[in-house]
């Protein structure tokens, strides 16, 4: 079956629907996702949406764009993170008048809370003076991206959007530097739909169902990676995944950095607020990717709490906090603790661990989310991306906390007015004669395939792979392993077999093709990693431990070549006001 609409936005998250807001009426907009709307993973950011509004105390989008800056281990593109934190004022009062119940002070003002990373200099005048944390964060209790999803995902009922919930897409009909639309598997009756399009927007999400423990939902398997990059579209930076210091112990589920925002404290099996010694300024609201390191170099310093089953994890103390804001402000990530680890946050301590989190590489775009074709800036004709699937780059090589969210409907709303201009003069081109044909082949051959192995074993092996080698610490050794092993078990790949032969919700087909494109992002993860020799944000090298600005302060662009193999180019980083200078909190 073929669709025609003038825009096909394939991701029902935060950035997808806010880009689906700007869509007029006179205008036909579709949006497809592999699960409902509601259940997109913007619906599990908890903590909060940032914004100098400085409605509680001074505050100022300059001094929120140098945060972002040093956050990113000045990898970030500052002209574009000018853009956001410029805009993020008028976005929040634009999704207050949308509907969003944003969490009141006494006084009836949008509250804020502090979260890692955010901060103002003790003195106005000087930018180098000492920097504290700054309430910048706005929140809806611990549940600000549900409450964010909800009032978007109504937005788009009342203007009209069509939805196609639980359609697989599974290619990206790209052809001659031209979108045409895109591929998709009806999940109910297993019919492959051709969408055809003026535009495509991908807000696909990202690829932490790389790693075994990770806060990311199940369907975060890097699809818009390898839908893009099997089309000649590179990949900008990879290498930087951020895990998160606080994901359940065991579980990954994310404890959001708001706990720590009203006062949390991490502590090791001595009692100590270890963090103190890591961050002696900011202590518990360092950046992630500091709090995570600090977390792992203390359990390997013989300093983490064993658990019962041998592994080790950190405390998260809340207990000195008033029952009233845990229960009320932390509602949802204290009901995670007493229900899947049978913890009494207001007793005890939280068992925590790192986890992985947020992508901050993806598909290249400009300011205005239309997708980049190469490192030289040219752009793609009707593609756009946002949120984490794109790569702006606002977050460098380590996002902040609540610049997730922003990101999303700062560059959402941008893409989607881009995406109107577009539409203005734009024709729909033909569709190539094999458009589908990839899907179809593949479908009857997993369906074909008498025996071979599941694919549980593989995804399992390369989970565990990436996590150990690939993971918070890392070496050229380690990597290259993983590298090796990675292409063993993409060979493997092409011998799996699957149990479910029919049609109607055919769940076995879908997670062989995710499958497939977790271990392609895995690899291009790896080889980007390996050729990035420093430390610099989420990626640290113990073999390579110091940031070199020297070889290193450029993006990283990874490209499918001929023979299939990753080939790396690079792209000089946008410094507009701050020159790198070593972090410290």
């Amino acid at each position: 079956m073929t669709h025609t609409f003038d825009v096909v936005i394939v991701g029902a998250g935060g950035a997808g629907l806010r880009a689906a807001v700007e869509i007029p009426a006179n205008y036909t907009c579709a949006v497809l996702t592999k699960v409902h709307p509601l259940r997109s993973h913007t619906g599990a950011a908890q903590g909060g949406v940032c914004a100098a509004l400085g409605n509680l105390e001074e505050d100022t989008p300059e001094w929120h764009a140098f945060d972002t800056v040093k956050g990113s281990d000045y990898l970030g593109d500052q002209d574009a993170i000018e853009t956001m934190c410029n805009d993020a004022p008028r976005a929040i009062i634009e999704l207050e008048h949308m509907g969003m119940p944003f969490s009141r002070t006494d006084e009836g003002k949008i509250a804020q809370r502090q979260f890692g990373g955010h901060t103002k200099p003790v003195d106005p005048n000087d930018p180098d003076s000492k920097r504290l944390p700054v309430k910048r964060a706005c929140y809806s209790a611990d549940r600000t991206g549900h409450v964010m999803l909800h009032t978007l995902y109504e937005n788009c009922i009342k203007n009209k959007v069509n939805f196609f919930s639980e359609y697989f897409v599974t290619e990206l009909i790209y052809e001659d530097g031209i979108c045409r639309g895109v591929v998709a598997i009806d999940i109910l009756s297993g019919e492959v739909n051709i969408f055809h399009a003026k535009a495509v927007m991908f807000a696909t999400g990202g690829d932490g169902r790389i790693w075994r423990i990770t806060s990311n939902a199940h369907v975060g398997t890097g699809d818009g990676f390898i839908l893009s990059y099997n089309k000649g579209i590179p990949l900008e930076d990879m290498e930087f995944m951020q895990f998160h210091p606080t994901g359940l112990w065991k579980l990954g589920i994310l404890v959001s950095e708001a706990a720590r925002g009203e006062g949390g404290i991490l502590r090791n099996k001595d009692g100590e607020r270890f963090m103190e010694r890591y961050a002696p300024t900011v202590k518990d609201l360092a950046p992630r990717d500091m709090v995570s390191r600090a977390i792992i170099t203390e359990i390997r310093e013989g300093r983490g709490i064993k658990g019962s089953d041998g592994t080790y994890y950190v405390g998260l103390d809340l207990t000195h906090l008033d029952p009233k804001i845990i229960n009320e402000k932390l509602p949802e990530i204290t009901g995670f603790a007493r229900t899947y680890l049978g913890v009494e946050p207001t007793k005890e301590v939280v068992p925590v661990q790192p986890t992985a989190h947020y992508t901050m590489g993806g598909i290249p775009t400009d300011s205005n989310a239309r997708v980049l074709r190469n490192a030289s800036g040219e752009t793609t004709v009707g593609f756009y991306a946002a949120g984490e699937c794109a790569c702006v780059s606002v977050h460098g090589a380590n996002r902040l906390g609540t610049n997730s969210l922003l990101d999303l409907i700062v560059f959402g709303r941008r893409g989607g007015k881009a995406i109107v201009e577009f539409l203005k003069s734009a024709t729909l081109a033909p569709l190539p004669n094999d458009a589908g044909e990839w899907t179809k082949k593949t479908v009857a051959e997993l369906k074909g395939r008498a025996k071979g192995e599941g694919c549980g074993a593989i995804r399992e092996e390369m989970q565990n792979l990436m996590m150990e080698d690939v993971g918070i610490f890392r070496t050229e050794k380690g990597m290259q392993d993983a590298l090796n092993k990675l292409e063993n078990l993409r060979e493997r790949f092409k011998h799996v077999s699957i149990d479910d032969k029919g049609s109607q919700f055919n769940t076995d087909v879908l997670e062989a093709i995710e499958l497939g494109n977790l271990l392609d992002t895995a690899m291009i993860t790896t080889t980007c990693a390996i050729a990035r020799k420093e430390t610099r944000g989420g990626h640290a090298r113990e073999d390579f431990p110091d940031r070199d600005d020297t070889n290193f302060l450029k993006h990283t662009f990874a490209s499918k070549s001929a023979n299939g193999s990753v080939s790396l180019d690079y792209k000089p980083v946008t410094i507009t006001k701050y020159q790198p200078k070593k972090r410290v909190y």
